[in-house]
């Protein structure tokens, strides 16, 4: 009887595998599907972020509750595994391996890890179906997925319970609680018990098993994407967004409009979604009222592929079948919404990459449909013919050498900075006076620069994530041939956008520069003596992180160092601060739209910091301090709150 259940068991495990092994093998056919993409970029990288998420839970530990239930049920599964390993070593290899203090202790653990599982499932029914977290949303499979949970750690206790009734195990105090379930078959005879025993122990095995061989098709899959993901991620991806071709003649297709035309990796990335909502609940756009949800669009894309999957494993793409991503499966409304923030990228456990996606889109009706905004026309415009989206002329930059006495790269190409001021700071009457006084900061600290006056064109960031990759990739290689040619190796830029722009995606087309940030240069000068606060400024202040120095570029202290360097400055931080930090709602080229739907993201962002108490918003951004001081002026406090750059309150202390 015993060989006859073991050749059953065996067999059962075979058929599990082969059903476990064709659900991921028909996934990895779907992701194929996808256009080619290399990644990992780094596996040293790749392999970090596996021991930082996976095993050690860092981002996933950002949010406590949800944090520590995941803890607990991976923890429970790790131990579980291990138990179930060493089980099978001992009774299939007769290696005696399951002995001994090994044997106690892991008991012991087993024990101990089976209740935390049940705590972590616990958690999650209370999350989903008593307070109904934010962010989550509870389809059928989510309960089925929990109940087979718990029903694989009861039958997991009640097997241990009834081992120790019917054997009577002399080391019982190692099985805490199988020992307490044991109490339960008090008064049953030894036969009842053997029968109990053995009924159980098959619909433990059946119940794992069955869970074994659903994991491929169903959220369970997580458990391998989701790894799989933080490992062939970047680490901060929508950083520099991938380039097109543009002198291919061959290239039919310029940006997304079709499921199939997406990377494997960015196909990946919707089976690696669990649904959190952690993107959902940090996204400005969807917080705001807008018609964005990322992790919405990441399933609709997800689901859309699932659904086209078998006409294009075929290669079978009739015309009626071939649906077009916008409108079809996500709505124009929602694919402009977006403001590149970065914000649910930062927060997705698994790393999943929403803002390339939405950019590739934009991409597609930007340059194969000619479908934008009509408020878009006016600014492409001015960048082409001008060289800023103000459409002013390049003449109104020579304000810098007649107001300011600053050389132009032209002129002394011998310094050791190009300030590029950017065309907020340049031709933006609020903007210049941020320009002004980073200006004569540099000037008093001594630093070696020169600007680029009316030779100065735009960097291309808001082209390029407003999906304009050809008008972009026209302002950056102009930028970099003018730049190189000049001897250009150190720039200071005052727009995080700029920043991003020039270090991190300008090297795609050969533009290598050393790029700092002014705040972290004054931040640097404070520092070395070189910039001396003395004036006090007796305000309570409160500072917003921009998303692309922040999120994008991880500078957070260095704005911070600044204002703490000021005396009379008191700082107050707003709730959403940091790499949870709230949009201002001008990135990705949102500076440019009109906002018609929902709230004003930059009304948001003031009433953040008006809860504070501050009478002085500071931030370190010029579509930043644009969008607050629209903001004062909606809330009818501008008058009492004062919106400055980082720089213009130093200056005012060191005068």
């Amino acid at each position: 009887m015993y060989h006859e259940s073991y050749l059953i068991m065996w067999a059962l495990m075979l058929v599990t595998f082969a059903i476990f092994g064709k659900g991921v093998y028909d996934r990895y056919r779907i992701w194929k599907l996808g256009a080619p993409e290399k990644r990992p970029e780094s596996w040293s990288q790749g392999i970090a972020r596996f021991v930082d998420n996976t095993l050690l839970h860092l981002r996933i530990l950002r949010e406590t509750v949800p944090g520590m239930m995941h803890l607990l049920l991976f923890s429970a599964f790790v131990v579980c595994a291990i138990g179930t390993l060493s089980v099978a070593v001992t009774e299939d290899l007769n290696i005696p391996l399951f002995y001994g203090w090994y044997y106690l202790i892991l008991s012991l653990a087993l024990d101990i890890f089976g209740v935390f599982a049940l705590l972590g499932i616990g958690i999650a029914f209370w999350r989903r179906y008593l307070t109904k977290t934010d962010g989550l949303d509870n389809q059928p499979t989510d309960l089925n997925a929990l109940m087979l949970l718990k029903a694989i750690f009861i039958t997991g206790f009640l097997l241990e319970g009834l081992r120790i009734a019917l054997v009577g195990d002399p080391w019982f105090m190692w099985n805490p609680v199988g020992w307490l379930v044991s109490l339960l078959f008090t008064g049953m005879g030894k036969p009842a018990l053997a029968t109990a025993h053995v009924v159980t122990w098959w619909v433990h095995l059946l119940l794992s098993f069955g869970f074994i061989a659903y994991i491929p098709y169903s959220k369970f899959f997580h458990i391998i994407t989701g790894p799989l993901n933080q490992m062939l991620a970047k680490d901060k991806a929508c950083t520099a967004l991938a380039p097109l071709d543009m002198e291919d003649e061959s290239i039919e297709q310029f940006g997304v409009a079709q499921i199939q035309q997406f990377t494997w990796k960015q196909l990946l990335d919707g089976d690696a979604c669990i649904r959190c909502g952690r993107c959902e609940v940090n996204c400005p756009a969807h917080l705001t009222g807008k018609p964005l949800s990322p992790k919405k669009l990441t399933q609709d894309l997800n689901n859309h592929l699932y659904a086209q999957a078998p006409t294009l494993a075929k290669g079978e793409v009739k015309e009626e079948d071939a649906k077009m991503l916008v409108p079809d499966v996500i709505e124009e409304e929602t694919v402009w919404a977006c403001t590149t923030c970065g914000s649910c990228e930062a927060q997705c456990p698994v790393f999943v990459e929403h803002v390339g996606k939405i950019v590739d889109m934009r991409r597609n009706l930007q340059m194969m449909e000619s479908n934008f905004p009509h408020e878009l026309k006016g600014v492409f415009t001015g960048m082409e013919r001008h060289g800023n989206p103000w459409g002013i002329g390049r003449s109104e930059a020579d304000w810098l050498k007649k107001e300011l006495g600053v050389q132009t790269l032209a002129e002394n190409n011998e310094v050791e900075y190009l300030y590029f001021v950017g065309c907020a700071g340049t031709f933006d009457e609020r903007n210049r006076k941020v320009s002004t006084a980073v200006i004569k900061l540099l000037q008093k600290a001594g630093v070696s620069f020169a600007v680029l006056g009316k030779d100065q064109t735009c960097c291309g960031d808001s082209a390029r994530r407003l999906g304009n990759e050809y008008l972009y990739q026209m302002l950056a290689t102009g930028n970099i041939e003018q730049w190189n040619e000049l001897g250009v190796k150190k720039i200071i830029t005052s727009c995080p956008h700029c920043l991003n722009t020039i270090k991190n995606e300008y090297p795609q087309f050969g533009g290598n520069y050393e790029v700092i940030h002014h705040s972290v240069l004054l931040a640097q000068l404070v520092r070395e003596g070189k910039l001396k606060p003395q004036k006090e400024i007796k305000l309570a202040c409160t500072y917003h992180d921009s998303c692309y120095l922040g999120r994008y570029n991880d500078i957070y202290d260095q704005p911070r160092a600044v204002i703490a360097a000021i005396p009379g400055l008191t700082a107050k931080e707003m709730e959403r601060n940091h790499d949870k930090g709230f949009c201002c709602g001008a990135g990705g080229g949102r500076m440019w739209l009109e906002e018609t739907i929902g709230k004003r993201i930059n009304v948001e962002r003031t009433e953040q910091a008006l809860a504070t108490g501050a009478a002085l918003v500071l931030t370190a951004c010029p579509y930043c301090l644009t969008m607050f001081d629209d903001g004062t002026k909606t809330k009818n406090v501008d008058e009492t709150v004062k919106t400055k750059d980082i720089a213009e309150v130093l200056l005012e202390s060191v005068s």
